[in-house]
């Protein structure tokens, strides 16, 4: 199949994962669950969806447990939503990328508090840089 149908088939998957997750999953477990992504097979047959889960590591296990057991139903929301030969089987893949992303801008918010709070004690550190003047740009000539 084609690489931009797999990629539109894939977007209508997480499409129609996220709302049933958000709307129709009643399990206790799967909370905090945003669908990150989906790879999807070339013929169609399996599915990786990755999701980010916000939490502790156990909740994180539990949501992923929750939603393993939510798989069949799932599955049946894309065959319903969805007109293909193949439902995918689909598999669930923690995605960390969320998660270190707000640790490295929680860790790169202290790094700069740290940087200011060390400037403020030295006075010709606080004073910012001169920097060199720009060239003159050469005058147009009709």
């Amino acid at each position: 199949m084609k690489r931009h149908r797999l990629q539109k088939a894939a977007a209508a998957i997480r499409q129609v994962v996220s709302w049933a997750i958000l709307t129709q999953v009643k399990d206790p477990r799967v909370r905090d669950v945003t669908v990150t992504a989906v790879e999807l097979s070339a013929d169609m047959r399996q599915a990786k969806v990755h999701v980010s889960i916000m939490g502790t590591p156990a909740q994180q296990e539990l949501a992923l447990h929750g939603l393993r057991n939510a798989a069949g139903f799932l599955q049946s929301q894309i065959a319903e939503k969805i007109d293909t030969r193949y439902t995918p089987r689909l598999s669930f893949v923690l995605d960390q990328g969320v998660k270190k992303s707000i640790e490295l801008m929680r860790l790169f918010k202290k790094v700069e508090q740290e940087r200011l709070q060390h400037a403020g004690g030295d006075a010709s550190a606080a004073e910012p840089t001169q920097q060199p003047e720009p060239a003159a740009e050469p005058e147009e000539t009709l």
